[in-house]
């Protein structure tokens, strides 16, 4: 039986190797969360193909179509396109789609989400959105698993509480539990 060989992948044109993969076209949404999940598709790709920041820059942009492909002919102008580091492009891209204010609306909201009348499902869904806006907290495990805890509704608090979760994971499972008796 022949083995697979190991090693690098064979030179072929990064640009065509990225062409295949489809990545999603990005059309100016000012909606947070696609704007973010577009970026993060992105770098998924990227990681995959082992980009580099120049390569990366022009893949994204490449990916842009109507009001986001007018407003980076404006924008370019402004930078050097070629020491452009995807942590720069970055900054620029969240500034017109995902600026400090809404990010500072988005973390208020994250700050003071509460369960409410929501499911339990529906109450994870929007806490794991929320920490895209607070990655201080999504990096710290205990203040992420406190903030969960005292978002959930008083009664499902409490028994959840009781089942001791060392973890967000843990607290997820048992709020399921607890809100199915």
């Amino acid at each position: 039986m022949e083995q697979e060989q190991q090693g690098p992948r064979p030179q072929t044109d990064i640009y065509e190797q990225f062409r295949q993969l489809n990545a999603k076209e990005f059309g100016g949404t000012m909606v947070p969360f696609l704007v973010e999940v577009w970026i993060r598709s992105l770098e998924l790709h990227f990681q995959y193909l082992e980009m580099r920041d120049g390569d990366r820059v022009r893949c994204a942009t490449y990916k842009f179509r109507d009001d986001a492909s007018l407003w980076w002919e404006g924008a370019a102008h402004g930078v050097d396109l070629d020491t452009l580091t995807w942590s720069q492009f970055k900054e620029i891209f969240y500034n017109k789609y995902f600026s400090a204010d809404v990010r500072g609306r988005l973390t208020r909201e994250f700050m003071s989400l509460r369960q409410g009348d929501s499911t339990v499902a529906e109450f994870i869904r929007k806490f794991d959105r929320g920490c895209h806006s607070v990655p201080l907290i999504v990096r710290d495990v205990a203040q992420k698993l406190r903030h969960f805890m005292d978002g959930q509704r008083p009664t499902l608090h409490w028994d959840v509480m009781l089942m001791r979760p060392a973890s967000y994971d843990e607290a997820i499972t048992c709020a399921f539990q607890r809100s199915k008796l």
